[in-house]
């Protein structure tokens, strides 16, 4: 059974484990009459990139709000959104705006001989709802609402970093189980050694014995073939960096937050270790245990593109 520690970035506790990039936070605010919704949804990304979409009165905020979310959840593709109603789900209309709106959607339709009814309300009921044909409100944005406002980001942040937390829970279970299933498969690959060197060793006598060489030089010639193939196909360094490597994985997963990239480096050592040996098995059980180690690995290697 492996322990788990965390790290939440968001609420600056000293908590290590797994954290996907994959999140979700929503936090409702009603302040002043006016209905306040934050939404956070986050992707794997190989960096925090931040998007943003904001009223009016909150974009002076923007840089403000990239920061939280960047010291708050790090990495990843991050897509931030605030929307804002009042009470009445009406906000007042910015009228000389739906009027040029108004006209210049008419001339275009006369122009290109679109029928218009001037008795047809929707396309101005249409234009009255476009955010930026609305007045939210005041224009000015209040220490007190920002504060409001900041305070309930804050939180929304939080929900992401909660659900990221559940989310990794999920991962680290689903890729420490495929390390253990490699560390298995390795295990079975001693059992067909000697069956693999009696198998290279009649290769080279029988490709000796083709050669028509005497007695005295096919021996020779046979224990010189013998001692360079040994040394050439011999797996012993191979399996024990592919189980160190193993356990690195797991301590990283354990001991450090973020590690995700680390883990990413870790499983592309991992390859080169799992390659060697199918190069080198010349058997056809290894062979299979190879293929098998192989698709675990690479549901790793997936896997860990969502590891914070």
């Amino acid at each position: 059974m492996h322990k788990t520690f965390y790290l939440c970035i968001s609420t600056k506790k000293i908590l290590l484990m797994i954290y996907s990039m994959t999140g979700f936070g929503r936090e409702l605010l009603e302040y002043n009459g006016k209905k306040i919704t934050i939404d956070i949804r986050t992707l794997n990304s190989k960096s925090a990139d931040i998007s943003t979409r904001l009223p009016n009165q909150y974009k002076e905020k923007d840089i403000d709000i990239r920061r939280m979310l960047s010291q708050g959840l790090q990495r990843g593709k991050i897509d931030f959104t605030i929307t804002v109603e009042n009470e009445q789900n009406v906000n007042p209309i910015n009228s000389a705006a739906v009027i040029a709106a108004y006209k210049s959607f008419a001339d275009d339709c006369r122009k290109n001989n679109v029928p218009i009814s001037e008795t047809d309300n929707s396309l101005l009921s249409s234009l009255i709802r476009m955010p930026e044909l609305q007045l939210n409100g005041s224009d000015e944005l209040t220490d007190e609402e920002w504060a409001a406002v900041e305070s309930s980001i804050q939180k929304s942040i939080d929900r992401c970093c909660e659900y990221r937390k559940e989310e990794g829970r999920i991962l680290e279970k689903d890729v420490l189980a495929k390390i253990d299933s490699i560390l298995s498969l390795l295990g079975r690959v001693p059992q067909y050694e000697a069956e693999r060197i009696s198998v290279i060793k009649d290769k080279i006598r029988q490709a000796l014995n083709e050669l028509n060489l005497n007695d005295s030089n096919s021996e020779n010639r046979y224990e010189q073939e013998i001692i360079y193939y040994l040394e050439k196909l011999d797996i012993n360094e191979e399996k024990v960096r592919l189980r160190k490597h193993c356990e690195y994985f797991i301590e990283t997963a354990k001991s450090e937050d973020a590690a995700g990239r680390k883990l990413g480096f870790i499983a592309q050592e991992m390859g080169r270790e799992i390659n060697t040996l199918g190069s080198k098995a010349h058997h056809a059980e290894m062979q299979k245990i190879v293929v098998m180690m192989k698709d675990e690995l690479e549901k790793i290697k997936e896997q860990s593109l969502n590891i914070l």
